[in-house]
């Protein structure tokens, strides 16, 4: 089992889940999270941080899109840069919090600055 970041995250980028992940597995792309589902200890502690609800243990994820936000935490984990600490979230994460399926249109493959 791991914890995965999903659509939700997209062009909101909240931080308060990475100060609490106690193996810091956390990576960031220029306008979401993913997380590294080798590092990850399946401790939880880091989805009721997520006021998006973009945080789920892959288990326990019924979306039909699972294996593909698999994929995106494990691919960009790899290239992204780790982060550590809260950060101020994205200008325009409160027009996309209620935006749903953001992938297509709005996903970033760029790495955090």
């Amino acid at each position: 089992m791991t914890y995965i970041v999903k659509d939700e995250c997209i062009k909101c980028k909240l931080t308060d889940c990475v100060e609490v992940c106690p193996v810091d597995c956390f990576y960031e792309g220029e306008n979401m999270l993913v997380i590294n589902p080798d590092e990850c200890i399946d401790c939880g502690v880091c989805e009721p941080e997520c006021p998006i609800d973009a945080i789920v243990a892959d288990v326990d994820y019924k979306g039909e899109d699972k294996d593909k936000w698999l994929e995106v935490n494990k691919d960009y984990s790899k290239i992204w840069p780790n982060i550590t600490k809260r950060k101020e979230p994205l200008p325009e994460n409160e027009k996309f919090r209620k935006i749903k399926n953001k992938f297509n249109e709005h996903f970033s493959k760029n790495p955090g600055k």
